[in-house]
């Protein structure tokens, strides 16, 4: 007998007929002889509509209000998905977030899980009861509901996992695995039977959906196996784990592209010392993630330093660099946002010397030009046209995993 965290989002329960199936999926492994606790989203585009609604009747709410609001969701997911074990004859208990005692800070819109009580879900299982949990929720120090941000009912379902030792976490979502590329835009993606912690944590910093980045973290920090599955097809998915079995030529393990981001350059400034502190600084008092960094030295001697930021985060940047002009001493700042960022990523990189010269050659012959380049021990990244990222990640899946 093993103890099964499960979760199931928002796409898995997002009508009568999901609900359904999903009631099935738990109750096959229950009746297995499991303990099974699972973790349920909101249905759909719920949490989407509940903002709607909050700005329908106050454009600007307090995040107290709207996590109680946002809490909601999961609550009737929990509910709907009990009702539908109920029918089929499964013992099911449904429970908020505060009844599982899970204590956040007091971050509305954003909490961090500080502690977890296991006695209530323990005194449920040995009831031999299925235990669902609402994801996405927990209390402050005032019992205040607070919420974890979007994504956080993976968390949540890890958090479980970690404070239940459970045996698996399984997340069950609308893709049946994680892929070497985005299978929903390259047909000939191929999906991984097991991905580390640490590659996983890569993909999800370079906006690869499938897991919350959160959650990953904390599967790392407890030891958690992760199985990311489909509700909708039953066949196996891809582990998450620490360590994983590779052929010694599997040199990497996914491509990854970003065309939300925007390149910054800060022209004509002195080459003196403090003058990556100074715009720095700047940015990040304005709390401006900076990634892919350059500095240039111009004909004159001067010096140019470029860097990349989410679109969304032009203008803020700008802005906080033109305020302080002066100190900086720069002559012009421009911006560039017809970019995009392809990376590859993988832990065999750290034993396999020309792993950076192999992805250089694919771009070379496929007349793809870079523009940028940076490096980590297990991810090599570069800034090529946006209209040219599609023929680069086609020409580095051939190369890593055809050729």
């Amino acid at each position: 007998m093993a103890l099964i965290v499960m979760k199931f989002g928002g796409t898995s329960v997002a009508n009568a007929q999901c609900i359904e199936r999903v009631a099935w999926i738990i109750a096959e492994a229950y009746s297995e002889g499991n303990e099974i606790i699972a973790v349920l989203s909101a249905q759909g585009h719920t949490t989407d509509d509940l903002i709607a609604k909050a700005l329908e009747v106050n454009p600007t709410p307090s995040k107290r209000e709207m996590d109680v609001l946002m809490s909601t969701g999961e609550q009737a997911s929990v509910a709907l998905v009990a009702m539908a074990l109920e029918k089929i004859g499964m013992p099911v208990v449904s429970l908020t977030g505060w009844q599982v005692r899970m204590r956040t800070n007091s971050e509305y819109g954003g909490a961090r899980i500080k502690g977890i009580s296991a006695e209530r879900m323990r005194a449920e299982l040995d009831r031999s009861r299925i235990v669902l949990v609402a994801g996405f929720q927990g209390i402050n120090k005032f019992d205040d509901i607070t919420t974890l941000g979007r994504g956080g009912s993976d968390t949540t379902a890890v958090a479980l996992a970690a404070v239940m030792n459970a045996d698996i976490c399984r997340i069950y979502t609308d893709v049946d695995g994680v892929y070497t590329v985005d299978p929903n835009k390259y047909p000939f993606a191929i999906k991984l039977d097991e991905i580390s912690y640490d590659e996983m944590l890569e993909l999800c910093s370079l906006g690869v959906e499938v897991l919350h980045m959160r959650s990953v973290e904390m599967a790392k920090r407890y030891g958690i196996v992760i199985e990311v599955l489909s509700s909708f097809e039953r066949k196996p998915g891809t582990e998450v784990k620490e360590v994983t079995k590779k052929m010694e030529d599997s040199k990497i393990s996914g491509i990854a592209t970003d065309s939300k981001i925007a390149r910054i350059s800060v022209l004509g400034m002195r080459d003196k010392p403090g003058i990556a502190f100074q715009i720095f600084t700047q940015l990040a008092m304005a709390k401006i993630n900076v990634d892919i960094i350059l500095n240039s030295i111009a004909a004159n001697d001067d010096t140019n330093i470029s860097f990349t930021v989410a679109k969304r985060d032009i203008e803020a940047a700008v802005s906080a660099l033109e305020k302080s002009r002066k100190v900086i001493g720069f002559r012009e700042i421009t911006v560039g946002d017809n970019l995009a960022k392809v990376s590859i990523i993988g832990a065999g990189m750290m034993s396999s010397p020309g792993v950076a010269a192999q992805m250089f050659e694919a771009l070379y012959s496929a007349k793809i030009n870079i523009e940028a380049i940076a490096t980590s021990e297990i991810k090599v990244s570069v800034l090529v046209k946006e209209k040219d990222a599609k023929r680069a990640v086609e020409a580095l899946h051939t190369k890593f995993f055809v050729d």
